[in-house]
């Protein structure tokens, strides 16, 4: 049941963001912030967070809904593939949100030199994937996670915050 209303909740807040870039009519306006308040309590039910807080993380976008793009550096050197940990203890490939003025090649290059020091020379896409389909905990807005086979050119790695 969780799921579900998380489902609802995700499905609604989407609905009423397109439905706030588009409508010209004031009473569609107010109807449209009403979804989204309602999406807001539909998580309040589940979250211990307050709905003031839930308002600030979920349901303050404009435009048109789409998916965050995030990309992640695969490389591999003698069967090993490098990983970087995060902050959260846990170990994942190097890269991070997409800039909005970078493309996928050119974030995974920066994104990479940031976090290890090293620097890459991206060749190919080797997976696309829904990140709420494979990791947990679900967020309550899509990511669309790139993964690209990078060359290792050089650098020496450094240690990143």
């Amino acid at each position: 049941m969780e799921e579900q209303l998380l489902d609802w909740a995700i499905e609604l807040q989407a609905l009423a963001q397109a439905g706030l870039a588009y409508t010209k009519d004031p009473f569609d306006q107010e109807r449209f912030e009403r979804i989204r308040t309602i999406a807001t309590e539909i998580l309040a039910v589940q979250s211990p967070l307050p709905s003031l807080k839930l308002r600030e993380l979920f349901a303050t976008e404009s435009g048109y809904p789409t998916p965050k793009l995030d990309t992640r550096a695969a490389i591999f050197s003698e069967n090993k593939i490098l990983l970087v940990q995060e902050k959260n203890g846990l170990w994942s490939l190097p890269g991070g949100w997409v800039d909005f003025d970078q493309s996928i090649k050119e974030n995974t290059v920066k994104e990479t030199l940031e976090e290890t020091g090293l620097q890459v020379k991206p060749a190919k896409v080797i997976a696309i994937q829904d990140r709420n389909k494979h990791n947990l905990p679900r967020y309550a807005y899509s990511v669309c996670k790139v993964f690209v086979e990078c060359e290792l050119l050089g650098g020496d790695f450094v240690e990143n915050i």
